[in-house]
């Protein structure tokens, strides 16, 4: 069984991943990294839910209407937020400075 996800083990695994950013970054990073460690809990919490419930269900404006296959509201906010997600894991990598790996090609 997985362990289950927290806000503080997330925020403390991506703390312990950008602790090498120069003081300035890191405290712009710090209050990214609290907000990624937050949707991230989020997004585990809403794909529990989607495995469990699916994607779609049936759905009718009234009782007498015939029901209709629709996107769940979780399937909805588990895009967005996995695009919040992804927005910030992008911004705190452009805060690291960029590492070239040297290859043949550096002394050619």
């Amino acid at each position: 069984m997985a362990k289950k996800i927290t806000e503080k083990s997330e925020y403390d695994r991506l703390m312990g991943i950008y602790a090498g950013l120069p003081a300035n970054k890191l405290a712009v990073a710090e209050g990214l990294i609290r907000q990624a460690a937050r949707l991230r809990v989020r997004l585990d919490a809403l794909w529990a839910d989607l495995k469990k419930n699916g994607e779609t269900e049936q759905f009718s404006q009234s009782a007498g209407a015939k029901p209709y296959e629709r996107e769940r509201p979780a399937s909805r906010a588990f895009t967005s937020t996995d695009k919040a997600y992804q927005s910030i894991i992008k911004q705190l990598n452009d805060l690291c400075p960029e590492i070239h790996e040297k290859d043949d090609l550096d002394d050619f």
